[in-house]
């Protein structure tokens, strides 16, 4: 499964200014790693958002946000966003800062 590298990019572009981020390939796509945790990824076009349990029905409640459910399993704390709910670079930074806010709380692996 192929992933956009146009929106990997404007991820990466964001995320430039934090040293504490890897990038790595995972389910066919691409994610973004904060100290060893995922924070937000890409798949075909839309977004992977982990947003963990506090924020998750307020991040559902955003326009073109539904439950990630990757595997056939609906996984609470993640996010799935579809193009047009990122569309500005505005909506996308807003996406990862609420990412931030929830993988920072994590311990480090």
């Amino acid at each position: 499964m192929a992933y956009d590298e146009a929106v990997a990019e404007r991820l990466r572009v964001i995320l430039l200014e934090r040293r504490d981020i890897e990038e790595k390939r995972m389910f066919g796509g691409v994610a973004f790693m904060l100290d060893g945790n995922m924070l937000i990824g890409v798949n075909r076009d839309e977004i992977m958002a982990r947003v963990g349990l506090e924020q998750f029905d307020d991040a559902l409640e955003r326009p073109h946000a539904r439950v990630m459910d990757f595997t056939k399993r609906p996984m609470k704390g993640w996010i799935t966003v579809e193009p047009d709910g990122f569309a500005s670079d505005d909506d996308l930074r807003g996406w990862v800062d609420l990412c931030v806010r929830f993988v920072t709380t994590l311990p480090k692996k």
